[in-house]
């Protein structure tokens, strides 16, 4: 047996002593990412020696397995993470711990003090993960030994002042053991349950058995680095109820990865419900970002567009920059490239679901479309893949089919430039007003929209494959002339009539016209305010915005034919009083089918008086 050898002490080079200030004191803002950094280490020595066995013939201690063991302490205040990896020989312990040889801290340093913050703190960088344990530790004592079989075992001890020491040390096995005392401040660490947690929440899918206590922590396999042809159904289905903390099945899910521009692996899941629609609160972007397994972010913010917020899952990348802490994405550009190739492809796989499925892509759509009308009104650089999943019933589609704008267009004849739509509360409020009667009468087919939103969108997508959005209520719509049927007022009794209204209405109507528009109803108000559609005021309205009480602009428009008409033309000069509560009647029963009618106490009034004179 060979004497103890005696500690020899070493000072930290000044670099580490500077880095381990900054670790310890400013650089992460949650003290457990500790235990994260600690076993991501373990996992990358377990790599290193499975890659070193198929190199080398004699390992030393080769019958342990390639596992993570985790243990805690509550009385004596300890946790220990140990790994059955590489191990480090007493020069590769100053090394790796004690100087800039490895660890990447002299870069960091340098990269700090310049102020360079696009490519500095990159984990894959710089890899200083360890020095984490002097946040919460004493003293941090770290066992090793070599794979190599005619190294010693070594025991490297420090209390992060500034000085550590080395002696070897009898009985090690293979790998690194790190004991952790922790501060008085921090035992909370040593509880099995606080560890569980964080083990859970950072390092489910660390490729080797954790065990916590003994007990097996990581059992979820990480599914998205599997082939997708050997994952089943009901795996796929337990890993979305772990990763989205559901209880239901998901929707969708879309399994890919590639190689360019970045190395990605993707699950990604379309839950059953949309929980906002529900009356919940608004959904938090909640696809996890992994890299190499390991945990960095589980709700990143920045990573996909704010429309795909209710999208659950997980994305990998090895080629991400991330900072020291693995906390903050430092590298905007690369975050965009990232979140620009996941959204495309996520786009592409609706496009072939409403393809390939249509009827599985309608229920996707009544439940998650108002995302997507989200995203086409205000994601300018997915704005062209969003429009073309866009789904409406319109004039010529039963009720509750839907059309998107590509088939619109297919119907197309003659020399249509417009794709027409109308807002209304529902499909019977559209087909009975007004408004659709010319374009049924021309048979032009026109989209109906029923959400509060629809408008928002049309406006801000203004067109597709050439044509127009033009909403069919407004005045500037021009339309071709039909034959006019008999029994219609004569031009010059229109013209007369026309003026009297004009006249009468005394500023409630900017215009009065016979219309080319109206086949069953006696008349029609448009909105002549090409900034602000009826349904636009209302909206402005409800949100106390400026410019919702702006004087209405609207045009009138008569039908000739309508016994209505024809009769207030007669009534005009025989009873002058009631053919102006006629007139004064008609404007607020168009206004009132433009949505545009906010006050009916003068109208009700109004009914009264002429029910009197009937």
């Amino acid at each position: 047996m060979s004497e103890p050898t005696t500690p020899q002490k070493f000072t930290f080079q000044a670099e580490i002593s500077q880095l381990l200030d900054i670790v310890t004191h400013s650089l992460y803002t949650e003290k457990e990412i500790f235990l994260r950094e600690l076993v991501s280490n373990a996992a990358d020595a377990l790599e290193k020696l499975r890659h070193t066995q198929l190199t080398e013939k004699e390992i030393f201690d080769d019958r342990l397995d390639l596992e993570i063991n985790v243990t805690t302490d509550d009385k004596a205040k300890t946790i220990t993470i140990q790994d059955f990896g590489i191990g480090m020989t007493r020069a590769e312990l100053v090394e790796n711990l004690g100087t800039i040889a490895h660890s990447g801290s002299k870069a960091f340093l340098k990269s700090l003090a310049e102020g360079d913050q696009k490519n500095t703190n990159l984990i894959g960088q710089f890899g200083v993960g360890f020095y984490s344990a002097f946040m919460v530790a004493k003293t941090v004592k770290v066992y090793s030994h070599s794979w190599r079989a005619a190294e010693p075992g070594h025991l490297w001890t420090s209390t992060g002042a500034g000085s550590y020491e080395i002696e070897e040390s009898e009985g090690q096995r293979r790998g690194s053991k790190i004991v952790i005392e922790l501060k008085d401040d921090c035992t909370e660490y040593a509880q099995d349950g606080k560890a569980k947690e964080i083990l859970e929440r950072y390092s489910a899918f660390v490729s080797f058995p954790i065990n916590l206590n003994g007990k097996r922590i990581n059992a979820i396999q990480a599914l998205w680095l599997r082939n997708k042809n050997e994952v089943k159904d009901e795996e796929y289905t337990e890993f979305y109820k772990f990763q989205a903390h559901a209880y239901d099945e998901p929707r969708l899910r879309l399994h890919f990865s590639a190689d360019a521009p970045l190395s990605i692996n993707a699950l990604l899941f379309v839950p059953k419900e949309n929980t906002e629609k529900l009356g919940f609160s608004r959904t938090e972007a909640s696809v996890a970002l992994y890299c190499r397994k390991v945990l960095i972010d589980a709700k990143p913010k920045n990573l996909l567009p704010e429309w795909l917020r209710f999208l659950k899952g997980v994305v990998d990348s090895e080629d991400l920059p991330l900072n020291i802490s693995r906390e903050t994405m430092q590298d905007k550009a690369l975050i965009e490239k990232l979140s620009k190739v996941i959204t495309k492809r996520f786009l592409k796989f609706l496009e072939e679901e409403a393809k390939n499925r249509p009827d599985a892509y309608a229920e996707f759509y009544a439940e998650f479309g108002i995302f997507l009308k989200e995203g086409a009104a205000m994601d300018f650089g997915h704005k062209d893949g969003l429009v073309k999943l866009l789904r409406f019933e319109s004039s010529l589609t039963e009720k509750g089919k839907t059309t998107s704008l590509a088939e619109y267009v297919t119907r197309l004849t003659g020399d249509q430039k417009e794709i027409y739509y109308l807002v209304g509360p529902n499909r019977a409020a559209l087909e009975n007003g007004p408004y659709l009667e010319a374009f049924k009468a021309r048979n032009l087919e026109v989209l109906f929209c029923y959400e509060a939103v629809d408008e928002y969108v049309m406006n801000n997508v203004r067109e597709f494959d050439g044509k127009t959005l033009t909403a069919a209520d407004h005045a500037d719509v021009k339309l071709s002339e039909l034959p006019k049927p008999e029994g219609a007022l004569s031009d010059t009794d229109v013209q007369t009539l026309t003026k009297w209204l004009k006249e009468t209405l005394d500023g409630r109507v900017a215009e009065v016209k016979a219309s080319d528009r109206l086949v069953d109803s006696p008349v029609l108000a448009l909105n002549a305010d090409k900034f602000m559609s009826p349904h636009m005021r209302r909206m402005m309205k409800a949100m106390n915005k400026d410019g919702a009480d702006a004087p209405l602009r609207v045009n009138l428009e008569i039908n000739p034919r309508h016994a209505v008409i024809k009769r207030l033309w007669e009534t005009h000069t025989g009873n002058p009083e009631k053919a102006k509560l006629v007139a004064e009647q008609l404007l607020d029963n168009a206004l009132l089918s433009a949505g545009l009618l906010e006050d009916t106490t003068s109208m009700v009034a109004r009914l009264n008086k002429l029910l009197e004179t009937a």
